[in-house]
Order: structure tokens, then sequence, then C-alpha cells
């Protein structure tokens, strides 16, 4: 399975493409678990079962983001940092960055 070039890295491939139908299958699960949440809120079920439903999509979400985040430490950062030079410290910089999002989100 080929990945397509994006404007970012162009000819390159992903670190999550060996894994890309596993992540398209849970997202399309927290896809149907948020579907399921807003049809608590219009069936007014009880707050404290929404929000338990609620916590589950997020640690849906955020499983998803740290395998993503591993892969693309353990491909596109190692790989940067085994070519050295400005994109070694700036793929650094930019999973830095992402690690910032997920610790405030």
């Amino acid at each position: 399975m080929a990945s397509v070039p994006d404007e970012q890295s162009p000819g390159r491939v992903h670190g999550y493409i060996h894994h890309k139908d596993d992540h398209l299958k849970r997202l399309r699960r927290i896809e149907g678990q948020v579907r399921g949440l807003q049809r608590m809120v219009e069936d007014e079920k009880y707050c404290i079962d929404i929000l338990t439903q609620v916590s589950a999509v997020t640690s849906a979400l955020q499983s998803v983001a740290l395998g993503l985040l591993e892969e693309h430490l353990g491909h596109c950062v190692a790989e940067a940092v085994a070519a050295g030079g400005p994109e070694a410290d700036e793929k650094v910089r930019e999973a830095s960055a992402a690690i910032a999002r997920l610790v405030r989100s």
C-alpha cells in the first residue's frame, strides 16, 4: 500500500502507513461513538451517562494520537535524526510541539 506524497514531505512514506487500516477502523469506531453521543443528547439521556461516553471517546482519541506519535517518533523523527542537519532539528521541534499539544488537551 503506497502513500500519496504531500507538500510537507514529497515522495516520503509516513510512519503510520503500516497501520493505516487499524487507525481508520479505530477512527470509524470513534465516529460511531460520537454519533451515539448525539443521539443520547437528542434523547435527553442522563448527564452522567453522557459524560461517561464523552470520557470513553476522549480516551479513544488519545490512544489514536499516542499511536500516531509513537510511529512518528520511530519513523520520521528517527530517520531525520539519523540523516542529521536542519531537518533533524525541525522534526524534533515538530514532535515536541505535538507532544505539548497532547499534554494540554
